[in-house]
């Protein structure tokens, strides 16, 4: 049951102590529990109540860029809030810095010590398996929050991730086409992708779909970089990518609709709800868009279509959850996602199509069984489903598909001793299956078979440790994970942490890793040209990595070293060493060195501007022949800085790269660098008008030899919001 504050005036909680600036200092309130907090049309819904200390029960609200802390405990309590003058343009970060400082100035004005005054953070379940604020991960960790991505209309999650550093993505001739990912230097199958916990990279080709994910479903993005197999598995050589969607938050009634238009005709519509009662947190979110697009190819290439390759995207999910219990929550989610994109294949001259399906289905039971002991039982269903549509050829219809089942089961307990000692102990069952349309290459007889093998599973388990003395941290984690093709393979991490002082922090660890052969390489009929390998086994990797941060109010740096050695690569080799015409056939031969140096941060000049930037420089190489592996960049730059001016909000970027080596072609691609703008103002509380404005100099450059990019494209987006 709800109980109200006792409001004095205009909304404000308790008794006005002082105001400096953009907070209000509020003394003791006679309310016995926080209830809901009226700020302007805002509402905040009765706050959850996290573990208490010595200084008593704990509550924390959240809401957009409101913020209202609560503390009671022997002393008396202290309340803070953001007033509803701090503008809403402001960037997720300032904010956070901004409460940091708050916090601060209170406990030397009520000399309390200030490790006992809760602070806000972006918690993030990433890094560890398990809630945590991002502060305290150990590692290189980021997070882009929904105020970040909606800085992106239009945008997709190629466009979002390119953003963050030691991250580069590559599209294929637009944004329906294939776009791959890597992180720290790693192919895009060494780098696992999750919806909402889930891995997405499908066992065919093992990349995950990323062109599938569109941003208006997304609530945040967490990264994690850095070998991470001994936390998830098979494929987290370069990192983990992990999507949460919009869906299970704790909050009042909300909705929300987007129209845009841009650049290629270009048009995208989505909107959404959400909300929380009486136990039940429930969201629904769909889209769709549209775009004439341009030629995905150039005519130089050998699939060149003279076409223009349009594009049609739809998406809809939701969440409903039911807490019938303190501490005993059902969630169902759900995420289904087409794209239908054009592509060219040359002559006969045809309007081909590929059309992308990805769907995820996932119910989790979460219960506190005691203060010591939670546990999360999670049964996700996941399908890719990848369709082609061409020309018919001879006894070929010009169809072909391949699709990839995924059923994951997860049962997590975690034990918390105390609040600094927490172990985790995990069970998981992967089943995977595979279907398809595979030529058989025979100019005289053409057919399509399917896979010589399509099924696999895996059992896993695996033990996470977490520590805290002081100024030192660690996270320790083993796990196992029984294949029914590759066997059995065992992955590893340590990591130490030491807080040198209030504003530095130090971290060093070491991992292991692996990448499982996905079904193309295995289990690939025989033909003229390619066969698989069914006695692959896994790839194997070695990493090491240090790391510095330095955090003030206002400034936040990173440099992070990495060294990761890559074992038994596959490779595609002749079948016949001594017959250079045999069939191809993938094998175990390859090694690869990936070291890198990265420094990144964000600093804010005033209350009103915020410069963030990244320097990454990476050398990737194979270790065999010491020459640099292809689609790498070896240096690459980014700038912004967010600019508010009144009630607007201005964004510039700065995206530098240098040369890099074509994969198909190995010619060297020219470095390039590109300049994007965006902008918005509120003309109301509840609209807002934004605009992004990508290569803004119409930038000629290649990301991949013989496909486009796009030219210089606006696109314009209203936004409502209730």
């Amino acid at each position: 049951m709800q109980r109200p504050y006792c409001h004095k005036q205009n909304g404000r909680i308790g008794k006005v102590k002082r105001e400096t600036g953009k907070y209000v200092y509020l003394d003791d309130c006679a309310c016995a529990a926080p209830a809901t907090v009226n700020l302007g049309r805002r509402v905040l819904s009765e706050a959850s109540p996290i573990p208490a200390t010595s200084s008593g029960n704990r509550w924390v609200y959240a809401h957009d860029f409101f913020y209202v802390m609560v503390v009671r405990g022997r002393t008396p309590s202290t309340r803070f809030f953001m007033k509803h003058a701090l503008s809403r343009l402001t960037a997720g970060a300032a904010v956070w810095a901004a409460v940091t400082s708050v916090l601060a100035q209170s406990s030397a004005s009520n000399n309390t010590p200030s490790s006992q005054i809760p602070q806000l953070s972006t918690i993030v379940v990433t890094p560890a398996r398990a809630p945590e604020p991002l502060g305290n991960t150990l590692g290189d960790n980021g997070v882009m929050t929904r105020e970040d991505l909606e800085t992106l209309p239009n945008g997709t999650l190629g466009d979002a991730l390119i953003r963050q550093h030691s991250i580069e993505t590559i599209n294929y001739g637009g944004p329906q086409t294939l776009n791959t990912l890597n992180i720290r230097g790693t192919n895009s199958n060494q780098s696992l992708v999750l919806i909402d916990g889930l891995r997405i990279n499908n066992a065919t080709n093992g990349l995950p779909s990323i062109n599938a994910i569109p941003l208006n479903s997304v609530e945040r993005i967490e990264v994690v970089r850095g070998t991470s197999s001994s936390l998830y598995g098979a494929d987290a050589i370069g990192g983990v990518i992990n999507v949460i969607t919009r869906g299970e938050k704790d909050r009042p009634f909300s909705a929300y609709a987007n129209a845009g238009v841009g650049t290629y005709a270009t048009t995208q519509f989505d909107a959404g709800f959400s909300g929380a009662s009486d136990g039940w947190v429930y969201s629904l979110y769909g889209g769709y868009g549209q775009s004439g697009g341009f030629n995905t190819n150039r005519n130089t290439a050998y699939y060149y279509n003279p076409d223009k390759d349009s594009y049609y995207r739809s998406n809809v999910g939701g969440t409903l959850g039911y807490t019938y219990k303190p501490g005993q929550t059902l969630t169902l989610q759900t995420f289904q996602s087409t794209v239908n994109g054009g592509y060219d294949m040359g002559m006969p001259y045809f309007n081909d199509r590929g059309v992308q399906t990805l769907s995820s289905n996932m119910l989790t039971s979460r219960n506190v069984i005691s203060s010591l002991w939670t546990s999360t039982l999670r049964a996700g269903f996941s399908v890719d489903d990848y369709k082609t549509v061409g020309a018919s050829i001879g006894a070929l219809d010009g169809t072909q598909y391949f699709k990839t089942r995924q059923n994951q089961y997860v049962w997590q307990n975690d034990l918390k001793f105390s609040p600094t000692q927490i172990v985790s102990l995990a069970y998981e069952r992967l089943e995977q299956s595979v279907d398809g349309t595979l030529s058989n290459g025979d100019y005289i007889a053409p057919a399509y078979v399917n896979y010589q093998q399509t099924s696999r599973y895996t059992n896993s388990l695996l033990a996470i440790y977490r520590g805290n003395w002081g100024p030192q941290s660690v996270q320790a984690s083993a796990r196992t994970d029984n294949n029914s093709q590759y066997g059995n393979f065992v992955t590893g991490s340590l990591t130490y942490g030491l807080e040198l002082s209030k504003n530095w922090r130090a971290s060093v660890g070491a991992n292991t890793g692996f990448r499982a052969p996905n079904f193309n390489e295995l289990y690939w009929p025989v033909t003229p040209f390619f066969m698989g390998n069914p006695l692959l086994r896994p790839e194997k990797s070695r990493n090491i990595e240090a790391g510095l941060r330095y955090t003030t109010d206002n400034t936040q740096l990173g440099l992070t070293v990495y060294r990761n050695e890559i074992s038994n690569l596959i490779l595609n080799q002749p079948s016949i060493a001594a017959d250079p015409y045999s069939p191809y056939m993938p094998t175990n031969i390859g090694r690869a060195t990936i070291q890198g140096v990265t420094l990144s941060g964000n600093q804010r000049l005033g209350a009103s501007t915020l410069v963030r930037g990244s320097f990454d420089w990476l050398d990737p190489r194979n270790a065999d022949t010491g020459e640099l592996l292809p689609q790498r960049a070896q240096q690459v730059l980014k700038l912004a800085v967010d600019q508010s001016v009144g009630r607007a909000r201005l964004t510039a970027e700065l995206y530098v790269t240098s040369s890099r080596r074509d994969a198909f072609s190995s010619d060297t691609l020219a470095p390039f660098s590109l300049v994007n703008l965006t902008a918005s103002y509120p003309v109301s509380d509840h609209a807002e008008v934004q605009l992004r404005w990508n290569n803004v100099f119409g930038q000629q450059y290649t990301l991949v030899q013989g496909y486009n990019t796009p030219g210089s494209n606006i696109f314009v987006n209203l936004a409502l919001k209730m």
